[in-house]
């Protein structure tokens, strides 16, 4: 087994035919197809279903396995850079879009500037999406509404923001005069919310189920982001984190407190399998410091030290 048929067998999972495994490793087919085929007698599986291309669960397995060992051999480049005084390398940096939507303004262009070695990945998803990719290692970590139950992750919480409603002009919820709305009040309105499943929606249900009520959903969207998209363009009346809505609505909108819920906590995801790289911790170190300095301005949100139980990786 060698790292040329470790990489062919993942360039034909990740485009799905010989050729194109091919174009992507500037090879030709058969070469391909040799490495493969050899990789397949040493093992004594089939990888590769030859009729579609597609990998078989053996095959699954062992690419899994062969991205982790990519992974680990560009983070020996990346950290033997740094032990020569040099912060370099890729780091692949999952991100909700609603704290994204604030926090990579100012965290990109400090990693340019303070690590011009750096390149910067970013993915945008939700966190049921986010999770199993810091998992598998494609991700190196990640921000993500916690808690987080997955025995191969460690969280470390960020900050905490409370959850507000934004009403639209025109809408009854817009028209109040308080400041402030109780669950049981708030249930008697349709919004539009994140769907069950998701650990924003979760919390809220079970926020409500104790106050006795059940929110009315008037349309569910699987992400904050588009959630909050829709809500300013004025689809309905939105629970959202507080960074999420406008801190100073336009006139005719509201931004209205809900009391007897708590707040949201983000934090950081990495994997308890592998050590953090030099380039990965001077990221998160930026990610830390864009919320010490714009946190604090904006309503709703507390920034957070680390946890007293916030392990450190695997051999760190």
């Amino acid at each position: 087994m060698d790292l040329r048929q470790l990489a062919a067998l993942a360039a034909v999972a990740d485009h799905r035919s010989f050729s194109a495994a091919a174009r992507a490793l500037h090879t030709v087919q058969s070469n391909v197809s040799s490495h493969v085929a050899n990789l397949e007698a040493e093992l004594g599986v089939a990888l590769v279903d030859r009729a579609t291309s597609d990998l078989t669960e053996q095959g699954r397995l062992v690419v899994d396995r062969a991205r982790r060992v990519q992974l680990e051999l560009d983070a020996v480049v990346s950290d033997l850079a740094a032990h020569a005084g040099t912060v370099t390398g890729t780091v692949r940096l999952g991100m909700i879009g609603t704290v994204g939507a604030w926090v990579l303004p100012h965290l990109i262009p400090a990693t340019a500037h303070s690590h011009p070695g750096v390149h910067l990945v970013i993915v945008d998803a939700t966190t049921t999406s986010l999770l199993p990719q810091v998992v598998a290692g494609t991700l190196d970590a990640a921000v993500v509404n916690l808690p987080v139950v997955v025995p191969d992750l460690l969280s470390e919480p960020l900050f905490e923001e409370d959850r507000v409603v934004l009403a639209p002009p025109g809408h009854p919820l817009a028209r109040r005069r308080q400041r402030r709305i109780r669950l049981a009040d708030l249930a008697q309105h349709p919004l539009l919310l994140e769907p069950p499943g998701t650990a924003f929606r979760d919390d809220l249900d079970a926020a409500a189920s104790r106050a006795g009520v059940e929110l009315i959903a008037l349309a569910e969207i699987d992400g904050l982001r588009a959630l909050a998209a829709l809500a300013q363009e004025g689809f309905g009346a939105a629970v959202l984190p507080a960074t999420a809505a406008p801190m100073s609505p336009p006139t005719g909108w509201r931004r209205i407190e809900i009391t007897g819920l708590g707040p949201r906590t983000v934090g950081l995801v990495t994997s308890r399998r592998s050590r953090l790289t030099v380039p990965t911790r001077a990221v998160l170190g930026g990610v830390r410091a864009v919320l010490e300095s714009e946190g604090p301005g904006r309503p709703g949100l507390r920034v957070l030290g680390p946890a007293p139980d916030a392990a450190a990786p695997a051999g760190e």
